[in-house]
């Protein structure tokens, strides 16, 4: 029996007043973020969620992500982390089939407002028993008709409350992802998944307790961050540096400010923060502090591995994994020369292997195989989907549907992403879904979606569109569509609109035709 919230519980017992988040001028100690957390869960649990509830969380990189976060996970509920730049359509998706009882937002900002009336969260408040707004100031009253604020909901609750201890295979957490194809699948991840994988994390960092700064740039509704950052940071009593929106030259400027020792991010973050390095930045003050630098994501470039080892005096550590594997399943060996491409070996606890289509294993040197992972990591399926679950796990290993390959010495690459999917800026993008959307546009009618290269956000979203005849549509005009219609990561940048699609003989796009 137990619970992932232990990550945060044992550091505010044993360094309570060691600082766990910084937003700008607010620090929060563990004491207090811990004593907030009880307060989240007091009020989940008065207000009737019971052990195994889903409950929803809309909120970017601030404060109250992790006191709620962790709030929810001691009431004994699963935590439902959405991605902010989600439309409603998007949102009112994922709370359907979540089943989330409860759904907390942020306010948002003038340039995201996605819990204000007329806008994404509050238009879904309906879909919940329970609904909280988060507000920048806890103490104002709420600025929308019939919407409580978490703030109010949480005056003079106890900031003491008994963690809900569960069985260790039971969900903590659902992360949403698309998989290959198809509509959003949420991945369950339990509290053993979970806790292991951020143990894992810190012992392939050597990370000790009390010791490390984390620069959190990376959303922590996404995997990579939640378990790298939050989850593994605060099982070590680090603390969190949070910067809600990436900004590299606000971002070089806390390395140094705030004397960060442990940064992970996608390739174009490294690559901002090299750009962003002018004659003003003490680089030799931010190298020295620097002790942990971890990317994945998609692949880094060699030159900005490098770069990174010129300038900040670190070697680059990279990774792979999948929400499905909580997510961490290789990384490249801290006691090794790195090997750029390479995605590392399998982290402790975990075997990987390559396999063909009927899941026969691949043992070759080079040969080409789909990469398979079995250990701690994996996940319980996909919730409410069995026949989706057992597509991709078989005998305990779990079919990633990325092709690979392993040198003589055990190092794994990727050769090929998943079927068609698109990565932009570390977010995984899914041309299917895309391409439904499009086709749900009155002038549409057929739609095909790929991967362009880019040179800032690795690949951009490129959509191929044959027209409905009499049809008078732009170019321009779809992607103003789409960005109404999709979260901002997702909507297609370039449009071109054709007269043909190419096709197999079968009748099938032939998307390798399109560039």
């Amino acid at each position: 029996m137990l619970n992932l919230s232990v990550l945060l519980e044992d550091s505010a017992r044993n360094y309570p007043e060691r600082v766990a988040v910084v937003l700008g001028e607010t620090r929060l100690t563990y004491a207090q973020l811990n004593a907030a957390a009880n307060q989240v869960a007091n009020l989940l649990a008065e207000r009737g969620i019971r052990p195994g509830d889903k409950v929803a969380l809309s909120c970017p990189n601030l404060p109250y992500f992790p006191v709620v976060y962790y709030g929810i996970l001691k009431s004994g509920a699963v935590v439902v982390p959405l991605n902010v730049l989600l439309k409603g359509r998007e949102i009112a998706y994922h709370l359907a089939d979540s089943d989330a009882k409860a759904y907390l937002c942020f306010q948002g900002t003038p340039e995201l407002p996605m819990g204000a009336e007329g806008h994404t969260g509050f238009q879904q408040a309906d879909d919940c028993e329970h609904f909280f707004l988060i507000t920048a100031d806890p103490a104002a009253p709420s600025t929308v008709d019939g919407a409580e604020t978490l703030g109010q909901a949480l005056s003079g609750k106890s900031p003491v409350f008994e963690s809900v201890l569960l069985p260790e295979t039971d969900p903590a957490v659902i992360l949403y992802t698309s998989g290959t194809t198809g509509q959003a699948k949420g991945a369950e991840l339990s509290h053993s998944n979970l806790i292991l994988n951020a143990l894992t994390c810190n012992r392939l960092f050597q990370s000790k307790p009390g010791v490390d700064t984390h620069l959190l740039v990376l959303p922590l509704f996404h995997s990579f961050g939640s378990t790298v950052n939050m989850n593994a940071g605060f099982a070590t009593a680090s603390t969190l540096v949070l910067l809600p929106r990436f900004d590299a030259a606000a971002a070089v400027k806390l390395l140094d400010q705030e004397s960060v020792t442990f940064f992970a991010g996608v390739p174009t973050m490294w690559w901002g923060l090299l750009n962003a390095l002018t004659e003003d930045v003490d680089v030799e003050r931010i190298a020295g502090n620097m002790r942990v630098a971890v990317s994945g994501g998609s692949s880094l470039p060699v030159e900005i591995i490098k770069a990174v080892k010129e300038r900040f005096g670190v070697t680059i550590l990279e990774g792979y994994g999948l929400s499905e594997t909580s997510p961490v399943a290789t990384f490249s060996d801290p006691n090794s020369d790195p090997r750029p491409g390479s995605i590392g070996i399998p982290i402790w606890g975990v075997e990987v292997k390559l396999i063909d289509e009927q899941w026969n294993t691949i043992d070759g040197v080079d040969e080409i195989g789909e990469i398979a992972i079995r250990g701690h990591n994996i996940m319980r399926g996909y919730y409410g989907r069995p026949e989706a679950t057992a597509e991709v796990i078989k005998d305990g290993w779990f079919r990633s549907g990325d092709l690979g390959r392993r040198d003589k010495d055990g190092f794994y690459y990727i050769v090929d992403r998943a079927k068609d999917m698109i990565i932009r800026g570390g977010f995984n993008v899914y041309p299917r879904e895309i391409e439904e959307v499009l086709m749900t546009h009155e002038a549409v009618s057929l739609a095909a979606v790929i991967g362009v290269p880019h040179q800032s956000h690795g690949e951009e979203v490129k959509a191929f569109v044959i027209l409905n005849s009499g049809a008078t549509v732009t170019e321009d005009e779809l992607v103003a569509w789409g960005k109404e219609q999709m979260a901002a990561y997702k909507y297609p940048r370039v449009v071109a609109i054709v007269e043909s699609l190419p096709m197999t003989a079968t009748g099938k796009l032939l998307k390798r035709a399109l560039t």
